[in-house]
């Protein structure tokens, strides 16, 4: 079975350490599981994700997925590893389907089906009524929509979501998180940094983070 571990894990910024899971052992997170990773702003959320992702080299520890060390972010893309940034990460020029549209198209997927499955992950998230529209015309939050609507759409062994609901309202709040427990469901090693309590508690495991240092909340099932 596919995990997702990460091992003794530490990040150093110059003399400043932004994480350090050495407490933890081994964080693993399996198919089928949706993990919130909780704490206040600084605390170390999105550096975890982004080592998590093979974006961000540990300065200890090492993060593996099927006995395969991640040590790029190219590597993880092939391992199917997909990450949502705070930032969301859109082209501005392009429309809402386009953005999920053309990384389908980019990775091989049959024009149909990437259609299909663009249309069907801006409805999950609740924007088929905006397809058409430019990136820019869209609100803050409904940007953040289209990002997770792309990640949803590329279908990855692991999605990592960096402050998935954010800048929504209560509504589009639990439609998102619906669908997060929809991607686990599926399969997906589901992992989703947020300061959002009510989000939180829906998960399947918390893992809370000060200063870099991990607690669990929570635990995962074994």
């Amino acid at each position: 079975m596919s995990e997702l571990v990460a091992r003794d894990l530490k990040v150093r910024y110059g003399e400043h350490v932004a994480l350090d899971l050495a407490s933890l052992g081994d964080l693993v997170v399996r198919p089928g599981q949706l993990l919130a990773v909780t704490g206040p702003s600084g605390a170390g959320k999105s550096t975890l994700l982004w080592a998590l992702a093979g974006a961000l080299r540990p300065t200890r520890g090492e993060v593996g997925l099927d006995g395969t060390f991640i040590t790029a972010r190219e590597q993880a893309a092939r391992l199917d590893v997909s990450i949502v940034p705070q930032g969301n990460g859109l082209a501005s020029s392009l429309t809402a389907t386009e953005n999920v549209l053309v990384p389908l198209l980019s990775a091989g997927v049959e024009p149909a089906e990437a259609a299909a499955r663009s249309d069907q992950a801006l409805a999950l998230v609740g924007l088929e009524e905006s397809g058409n529209h430019l990136i820019e015309e869209l609100s803050g939050g409904q940007q953040q929509r289209v990002a997770l609507a792309r990640a949803f759409a590329a279908q990855a062994r692991v999605l990592l979501a960096d402050e998935p609901t954010s800048d929504l309202d209560a509504a589009n709040r639990e439609r998102i998180v619906t669908a997060l427990r929809a991607e686990a469901w599926r399969g997906a090693i589901v992992v989703m940094a947020t300061h959002d309590p009510q989000a939180a508690e829906q998960t399947d495991g918390e893992l809370h983070l000060d200063e870099g240092t991990g607690t669990w909340t929570r635990p995962l099932p074994a």
